[in-house]
């Protein structure tokens, strides 16, 4: 067993070897989404490695051009279904926001004010930033999100 640590809760959670980060955030109840299935296609797994990256096994060519393409990427970010624990002492912080996969989730939140920000689950742009009401042209707008989420799955399949 191998021990996992969450940046934000301080929670540690012992995980089996190569296990993959995604396994223990979701064991642990860490909201965490997979827009893509866990196929390493979006950014809703997105997690920021804050120490002992070389505990987790090389970066894929897809998780590579994934991770290009999310704007608040960094050198120490990995994709949390492709990254697979193989020595202890990992710890793992979440981006600041929620990732939207469809506008059903927004449709009772209109009229309100974004508690944080909310993410586009492809790329992990800001599509409503903390603090800004959410309006129904808001979400008309976010209908996109789902048309994106739908045509990178239907392209996997594809391929």
């Amino acid at each position: 067993m191998k021990a996992l640590r969450f940046a934000q809760s301080g929670q540690t959670v012992e995980v089996h070897t190569n296990d993959q980060v995604l396994q223990a955030l979701l064991a642990e109840n860490v909201p965490v989404k997979m827009a893509c299935g866990g196929r390493g296609l979006c950014a809703s797994c997105h997690v920021f490695v804050e120490k002992n990256a070389g505990s987790l096994t090389p970066k894929t060519k897809r998780e590579q051009r994934t991770l290009s393409l999310i704007g608040e990427a960094t050198a120490q970010s990995r994709l949390a279904c492709q990254a697979k624990v193989v020595q202890d002492g990992v710890v793992v912080r979440l981006p600041e926001g929620l990732y939207v996969q469809n506008t059903a989730d927004l449709e009772e939140l209109i009229g309100r004010r974004a508690e944080s920000r909310l993410l586009h689950p492809i790329d992990g742009r800001v599509l409503v930033p903390a603090g800004k009401i959410i309006t129904r042209s808001t979400v008309n707008r976010l209908q996109s999100v789902e048309m994106d989420v739908a045509r990178v799955l239907s392209e996997t399949r594809d391929a």
